[in-house]
């Protein structure tokens, strides 16, 4: 079952690499060294503040320039366990406070991340204070540079708080699950002043808005998707 085939509806590296190109006003002039026809992207996220591209595929990460499209690094992910759509929502990417790219599995609470530099992985498995019954995978996973914290859902419906150091994860009290979660981002606000903290959780069939309390520890649920800000691509 591990490292299923992911559907071949998925986004291919070629398609990605065109849509990015002729957003930026320019054509993809080479596919990423080692990349086969017909490879789906499990993610594709756009570091515009260090021009970078980063695309997840079943591979490993590939990193590209924005500008010259030309490829970086490919860098492999040794002990990367995740399953297919068949079975989960894809594994997820997001990009750290320093640059790096922090990759999930979709089946158990483990993320390797990618030196920015040195291209380097390690390994991180954050203690989970609860759900250890559970088949617990990170589904969607993204950064708020605002709370210096990374936030994480699972596909059974559980949302996370994961501390900066990768070391704990920290479940969010919620009144009610979101089955079938498949990836997290921050809300847009218009303000910028806003009591509750939010995310967009988007899932299979639909999403929701998550609204934080102060403390983070808690929150409430609003059964309608809503609008992302704009630093890299969903899924």
């Amino acid at each position: 079952m591990l490292n299923a085939l992911v559907r071949k509806s998925s986004i291919t590296l070629g398609a990605l690499l065109v849509t990015a190109a002729a957003a930026a006003g320019e054509a993809a002039r080479e596919l990423a060294p080692g990349y086969e026809e017909g490879m789906p992207v499990l993610r594709l996220q756009k570091d515009a503040a260090r021009g970078r591209g980063w695309l997840l595929t079943a591979s490993g990460v590939f990193l590209f320039d924005l500008k010259t499209r030309r490829t970086m690094a490919h860098v492999s992910l040794p002990g990367w366990v995740w399953v297919g759509e068949e079975f989960s929502c894809p594994p997820d990417l997001a990009i750290g406070p320093d640059g790096e790219a922090l990759i999930s599995s979709n089946v158990e609470p483990t993320l390797l991340r990618v030196d920015p530099v040195t291209f380097a992985v390690s390994r991180h498995t954050p203690l989970l204070d609860a759900d250890t019954d559970k088949d617990v995978g990170f589904t969607g996973l993204t950064f708020s540079s605002a709370q210096g914290t990374f936030y994480a859902v699972s596909h059974f419906g559980a949302l996370w708080r994961i501390d900066r150091s990768l070391r704990r994860a920290q479940k969010v009290d919620l009144p009610s699950p979101m089955p079938r979660a498949c990836g997290v981002a921050i809300r847009a606000t218009k303000s910028g002043f806003n009591r509750f903290f939010g995310l967009c959780v988007r899932g299979q069939q639909g999403g929701w808005t998550v609204n934080l309390a102060p403390d983070r520890r808690s929150g409430y649920v609003v059964g309608q998707p809503c609008s992302p800000e704009q630093h890299g691509s969903d899924k």
